[in-house]
């Protein structure tokens, strides 16, 4: 089989592109946004049926992003107003290093400070006993028993007063060399817009540091990057309200989100949140989209219809075995297709679109199909998958409603 001018025996055969956005099949317009979008770091919206490729073109969103400075952000103690903890942006990789630092200084003044307290504890029990003795005064083993419990009582204020002072990391990208890529679909309000996690312990000397119950948000995870979400009917108004707050002020505050919680009183200082923005959904949740939302999107960004099929040629059907070649890449337990299941592939794809002569971009039912082959090949330990795997996978690849059909 010719491909791309290149003669192949099998998928295995076939050279795969290295960049996310080369291997988006059928959606040529929305690839060509999505350039336009990572160049001139727009906002997404993207509508079209499940298994057209919207997640891919996100990720290939946030591949195209050019190198971003990137940030680490590590939340601290506000000594004058404790419920508002305070936030600090760092380059990447140093928010660890200097929670480091505080760690081994707050190791460095305990032991010091527990050598001192042992020291007078041990002088204390010594002393008390002596005298003790010498004077024949159990009160006095009670009046050192009772210093001995102030001195354990100083070390455990000492030892909380010191585990204030570190700082608490809320988003690390020491190890990141790109833009992060954040999927939030189906995130709760809370995991989405960063949230204070409740302190079972409010009181006693046992509570936690406010600012160590803060939890950094996907917004402010994919700061200098791509914030995905799919199914945006899912998400309330009140939600999408916040999303549009960030979105135009670039930074959100953490606050406490959950009902009850003894987080609701505490609001950290502005949290930094510069993202790129993709909505992704069938074309009934644009309906649920706060109408700010979507304006907004309208006016600094685009809006991207997905394929469902594309026309029988010569080049897309090289696509769609580049496709069957990413698949096996992708899946890496199944076997490359040969030449015989290639066409099978092919045929199928046809007989899938709903229109003559084109070609369905459906591809994650096309992917489906290709896995049962493989694993089927995989079964008979065959060296490639064949048309006949194919065609038997066909069978097992079924719909429930086709099944039900069949099985009335």
């Amino acid at each position: 089989m010719n491909f791309r001018g290149n003669i192949i025996e099998s998928t295995a055969d076939v050279c795969l592109p290295d960049k996310l956005i080369d291997r988006i099949i059928g959606q040529d317009h929305a690839v060509e946004v999505v350039r336009l979008a990572a160049q001139q770091k727009r906002f997404l919206l993207i509508v079209g049926d499940p298994g057209t490729g919207k997640s891919m073109l996100g990720q290939a969103l946030a591949e195209l992003l050019s190198k971003p400075e990137l940030s680490d952000i590590i939340s601290y103690e506000n000594s004058e107003e404790p419920l508002l903890p305070k936030i600090c942006q760092l380059k990447a990789g140093e928010g660890m290093t200097k929670i480091d630092l505080a760690r081994a200084a707050q190791r460095k003044a305990l032991s010091t400070e527990n050598f001192i307290l042992w020291v007078l504890a041990i002088a204390t029990f010594f002393l008390s006993l002596f005298l003790a003795v010498k004077h024949d005064s159990p009160a006095i083993l009670l009046g050192g028993a009772f210093v001995l419990f102030m001195i354990y009582l100083a070390r455990k204020y000492v030892f909380n007063h010191r585990s204030i002072k570190i700082p608490k990391i809320l988003v690390n990208n020491a190890n990141r060399a790109k833009a992060p890529f954040v999927d939030a679909t189906g995130s709760q309000s809370g995991a989405l817009l960063g949230d204070v996690r409740h302190d079972p312990y409010q009181s006693g000397g046992a509570e936690s540091p406010v600012h160590k119950l803060l939890e950094a948000g996907a917004v402010h995870r994919a700061d200098k990057g791509v914030l995905f979400l799919d199914e945006i009917s899912t998400l309330s108004l009140e939600s999408q309200q916040s999303l549009l707050s960030a979105i135009q002020n670039k930074e959100l505050a953490i606050i406490g989100r959950s009902a009850g919680s003894s987080g609701m009183m505490v609001r950290s200082e502005p949290v930094p949140c510069d993202f790129n923005l993709v909505l992704a959904g069938n074309l009934p949740d644009v309906e649920n989209i706060h109408v700010a939302l979507r304006s907004r999107i309208r006016g600094y960004g685009y809006e991207i219809f997905t394929s469902t099929e594309m026309p029988d040629t010569v080049e897309n059907r090289e696509k769609l075995i580049q496709f069957m070649a990413q698949e096996v890449q992708r899946d890496k337990k199944i076997p490359h297709l040969d030449l015989s299941a290639i066409e099978s592939v092919l045929k199928d794809a046809s007989e899938r679109a709903e229109k003559e002569n084109f070609l369905t971009v459906r591809l994650r039912e096309l992917g489906g199909l290709i896995r049962a082959a493989g694993d089927l090949a995989t079964q008979d330990q065959a060296k490639f998958i064949s048309a006949g795997h194919v065609e038997k996978a066909e069978m097992f690849n079924l719909s429930l409603e086709k099944q039900q059909e069949l099985n009335p």
